[in-house]
């Protein structure tokens, strides 16, 4: 819950540059809200997200869209580091568990790059990309291009957002602890379920867990229902538990994320909805009474 609430921070850093006065609150309750809606309907939770928080705290939401997939960016690139360190602190050799792991990293490294170079000539080159865009799409539908357009413009808003040397480096030094904070959740599941009677535990366990387990979180299944469980069961066989446990282990580090996260989404969609709807009748009383 601390990696989120980081997370929230880190979002504020992003969006500081244009909105400043935006509430750590209303971010972290957006967030939440997200990831409880991820848990049945995965990647929803993106849009749910940056329309909540542009409702809660009364700021665009197209804006706010924009600065979530720079978010997703920035996740993707520590992720991918995550893993490569994972593949040096493991004393044998990662890609014989998971053999399909150094193409994909491959592949996910030149993918990333020219996402990246492709954004930074859309940002500099804004102009002419909308020109181009206009061009091309408007032979086809008139529609299809104004929507295309508005894509386009809460990309650029998104990620024109994060701004100056000092935010920067707040998001960077922000990703690491998160990535930190959440490979200790892995290690402390270890002591839930007593495998440290069973052989010794290490921080390092919980990092190269993380990093291989939060693949498939990242597969579109509600919650990474399966796909999580699989790669954990995996990589805690890979340090030498049986398949009892190790399966015991994704089962229940699972099983209290999803229930915390609706349980949590929805006690602060609530809350926070009706701060906001109490709000606007004050705002409203004291207009009538002007």
């Amino acid at each position: 819950m601390l990696a989120h609430f980081l997370r929230a921070v880190r979002w504020k850093v992003i969006l500081q540059s244009n909105k400043p006065d935006v509430s750590i609150k209303h971010l972290f309750g957006a967030l939440m809200v997200g990831y409880g809606v991820n848990c049945v309907i995965p990647r929803l939770g993106e849009v749910s997200r940056a329309v909540l928080a542009g409702k809660w705290a009364g700021v665009s939401r197209s804006h706010l869209f924009g600065t979530v997939v720079v978010e997703r960016v920035i996740d993707i690139i520590f992720f991918g580091l995550a893993i490569i360190i994972s593949v040096f602190l493991w004393s044998k050799d990662l890609f014989v568990s998971f053999p399909w792991l150094e193409l994909s990293l491959y592949i996910s490294t030149i993918l990333l790059a020219a996402v990246v170079i492709f954004l930074y000539l859309v940002i500099t080159r804004k102009e002419r990309f909308y020109n181009l865009i206009t061009k091309l799409l408007s032979r086809f539908s008139q529609k299809i291009s104004d929507k295309s357009l508005h894509i386009f413009q809460m990309l650029i808003e998104g990620f024109t957002s994060l701004k100056g040397t000092k935010n920067y480096i707040y998001s960077i030094l922000l990703s690491i602890i998160i990535m930190l904070l959440y490979a200790l959740g892995s290690f402390i599941g270890f002591f839930a379920l007593g495998m440290n009677h069973l052989q010794n535990i290490t921080y390092k366990m919980g990092w190269i867990l993380n990093s291989i387990s939060s693949i498939g979180i990242a597969i579109p299944t509600p919650g990474g229902t399966g796909s999580y469980h699989a790669l954990t069961k995996t990589t805690l066989m890979m340090f030498g538990f049986d398949e009892e446990i190790s399966l015991a282990y994704a089962v229940l580090t699972h099983g209290i994320s999803y229930l915390l996260f609706i349980i949590i989404a929805l006690l602060i969609f609530f809350i926070l909805n009706k701060q906001h709807v109490n709000l606007i009748k004050v705002v409203e009383t004291d207009i009538e009474e002007l």
